[in-house]
């Protein structure tokens, strides 16, 4: 369901309403030029999971935009509206926490159900040259990612894979990639320009997973591939382009338990945000 469905609620500078409700200046340069920059965060049974990781993430991002951003409101507005949607049995559905703060100042939080994913993706390779002046900072400015994620659909994939011109493999548009290789769990280094994931990062520590670069036929000659995002948690890959990988994901298997893990110990052992 998208975020306009009738479970969703939202802050708007510390204000509670429904998501149909929320109103934004149309001069506000977020708006009319995608400045600012957002978190999208996991909740688990109410409460979100590595919420100050998120907010380190976003902080920076602000800091690179030289976009003023004030955490501790944003950290009230969130235990305001996730101690409203947790009382309120008409909001029954509120699986992820989207933070957006704009260059026209304004603070914007709601909650979301996740998205439908098949339980293996089929991913297209789609050329991408990252914006290097936009290292480590997730900006509002995904134009370019949600263009490459239509394509690879409009030909019966269900993602897309940004490649460079040069063929070294990214990521996806909205998700790190892994991959295995003799047994061995890699994943492309930061270096190349990707996105700092917080579930990219979990699953390099839990996991025993180790950076490298990678190519198209790096990836091709693969035993697993999977993907690893908020939304996703670890979901394995059908296949790249038309090379198919059909056969038991044991590296996989063990990824998303052992990060599946780590998120109920950590969210066992802290309480609101």
């Amino acid at each position: 369901m998208s975020p306009s469905g009738p479970t969703s609620v939202a802050s708007l500078d510390g204000d509670i309403m429904p998501v149909g409700e929320v109103m934004i200046p149309a001069t506000d340069e977020g708006l009319i030029r995608g400045d600012g920059v957002f978190e999208v965060i996991r909740v688990y049974d109410g409460l979100p999971y590595a919420f100050d990781a998120h907010l380190a993430r976003m902080n920076r991002s602000a800091a690179n935009l030289r976009l003023p951003v004030d955490l501790e409101a944003i950290r009230a507005d969130a235990n305001r509206l996730l101690a409203h949607v947790n009382s309120n049995p008409a909001h029954p559905d509120h699986d992820l926490l989207r933070i957006i703060v704009t260059r026209g100042g304004r603070r914007l939080l709601m909650t979301e159900q996740l998205p439908d994913h098949p339980d293996r993706m089929r991913l297209m390779s789609v050329t991408y040259a990252p914006t290097r002046i936009l290292d480590g900072i997730k900006s509002l400015s995904y134009g370019a990612n949600m263009l490459a994620s239509r394509l690879a659909r409009e030909q019966g994939f269900d993602e897309a894979l940004l490649v460079t011109p040069h063929g070294r493999v990214l990521e996806a548009p909205t998700s790190s990639i892994f991959w295995v290789s003799g047994g061995e769990l890699l994943t492309p280094p930061l270096d190349d320009h990707i996105l700092a994931s917080i579930t990219r990062a979990l699953v390099l520590e839990v996991a025993g997973a180790r950076e490298q670069a990678c190519t198209l036929e790096d990836l091709y000659a693969a035993d697993e591939v999977f993907l690893a995002s908020t939304t996703r948690e670890v979901e394995p890959v059908a296949a790249v382009d038309d090379h198919s990988f059909d056969g038991p994901t044991p590296v996989s298997d063990r990824a998303r338990e052992a990060a599946l893990h780590s998120i109920r110990a950590e969210l066992g052992a802290v309480g609101p945000v």
